[in-house]
């Protein structure tokens, strides 16, 4: 099978999934939304975006692990009322079952589906063998390295034959070279005829691995998950990095990932609310660093190259480009990063200076750093419960993204000297001699 390879039936079709969750206060957290999507035999597809963005709830709802809370999930035809039976999934953190042998491991999905042991035995060694772990076949997890103990999770899920191979983030976990053999060593088998699955579908946050592998690249949008974009990738494999179309593929999905509210409208700046545009979970000195290279780089950065330098992944690069566009730091276009004046002036200032810009740009561009300054300013005493802050924000975020959301505010401000906190009284206090509180002073008891 190749990229130019024709794909065939329908396995799998979604039309208007969505999914919701309920907190424990009974708040309600949407998850997916509107999500159509078929997959095909003969083609292999990358679900792409970041965290938060649903890709590994659409992957178990594609094998009926869970239910959506709307729309049609059929498999070959029929809809789909439990676990998918032509699925099988490949999961990040390997999932072997420690006391076992890799070969009763591999055995696993074929007992619970009544196989007799002879022909689960012989099928079993015949997978240990394609993926090339032909004599471990009694040695234990322990005993492997975690390549090793990916590719037993790789013979487990082929043993089954599946129509569909899912595959959740299954090479994050391993080294850079080790994931790389993998890669290769998957594609390989995907040309080959005796392959036993029809069509592969692998979410992922490596943007290079999803041009590497994949026929089409879906990339999710956020809050709620949503597609926002389908790329065809119609280069042959195997595929080479240093090609300029691959690079040029690249630096467009790196486009549509960083196109989401990097670079708010002049209103939206003094307007937007916290829940309309959350803060990204960055801190200070990581979005720092990262406008200081883009300075030391001449005031422009192409984001491949900068997560390549720094073997940074896309979940660990874009909340940092999030945070610095959101100040004014940096801007964002078509995949590069540019520095702006005030970012030059932040980058550039000693400390006490930065300190200043730092505090300017965010009790005007944050809006919950926004948030907490006019609460602030309109308390007895330049006082308030951070719990007052969390009530607030829990009414549109679940309980663990809300307290994300107040901590990162609260090191924003900690370091702006906009605000303190302190954890016995669980108290938010204005800093009295920041400038956005003078004028108002006189009415506290500090």
């Amino acid at each position: 099978m190749t990229a130019s390879t024709t794909t065939g039936a329908v396995l799998l079709d979604l039309a208007g999934i969505s999914k919701r969750f309920t907190g424990a206060a009974g708040d309600e957290l949407r998850v997916l939304d509107g999500i159509d999507l078929q997959l095909r035999s003969g083609e292999i597809v990358a679900l792409l975006g970041r965290s938060g963005s649903g890709k590994s709830t659409l992957l178990r709802i594609i094998a009926g692990l869970i239910a959506p809370s709307g729309g049609h999930v059929r498999y070959r035809g029929r809809e789909l009322n439990g676990a998918n039976p032509g699925a099988a999934l490949v999961f990040q953190s390997f999932a072997l079952m420690p006391w076992l042998t890799v070969q009763d491991n591999v055995e696993l999905g074929l007992a619970a589906r009544n196989v007799a042991p002879a022909e689960r035995r012989k099928r079993a060694l015949d997978a240990i063998d394609m993926i090339g772990l032909d004599g471990f076949e009694s040695a234990y997890p322990k005993e492997l390295s975690g390549g090793m103990r990916q590719r037993v999770g790789f013979a487990r899920a082929l043993v089954l034959e599946p129509d569909l191979l899912l595959m959740d983030e299954p090479f994050s976990a391993l080294d850079v070279l080790t994931a790389e053999n993998l890669r290769t060593e998957l594609v390989n088998l995907w040309e080959t005829d005796g392959f036993p699955t029809k069509s592969i579908c692998v979410v992922t946050h490596n943007i290079e691995e999803a041009v590497l592998l994949a026929d089409r690249v879906l990339v999710l949008g956020s809050n709620p998950g949503r597609i926002i974009a389908e790329i065809a990738i119609t280069t042959p494999r195997p595929r080479d990095k240093r090609a300029p179309g691959f690079e040029a593929m690249v630096d467009q999905i790196y486009g549509l990932l960083t196109g989401r509210d990097t670079e708010p409208a002049v209103a939206e700046v003094d307007t937007a609310t916290p829940t309309a545009r959350p803060l990204p979970e960055a801190s200070v000195g990581g979005l720092a660093g990262l406008v200081e290279l883009v300075y030391a780089n001449g005031g422009r950065a192409d984001l491949p190259a900068v997560a390549d330098d720094l073997n940074f992944e896309i979940d660990d690069l874009l909340p940092l480009v999030d945070a610095a566009a959101m100040l004014g730091f940096l801007t964002v276009e078509d995949g590069d990063v540019l520095l702006t004046d005030i970012g030059a002036r932040f980058t550039t200032a000693d400390i006490l200076e930065s300190k200043k810009i730092f505090a300017e740009q965010a009790r005007h561009r944050a809006p919950l750093v926004r948030t907490i300054c006019k609460g602030l300013t309109g308390s007895a005493d330049g006082s308030l419960r951070a719990g007052f802050f969390l009530d607030l924000l829990r009414r549109g975020f679940g309980p663990e993204d809300a307290r994300r959301q107040l901590d990162t505010a609260i090191n924003w401000g900690r370091y702006a000297e906009l605000y303190d906190y302190d954890t016995d009284s669980d108290k938010i206090t204005a800093d009295p001699d920041a400038q956005v509180f003078a004028g108002v002073r006189g009415k506290w008891t500090m």
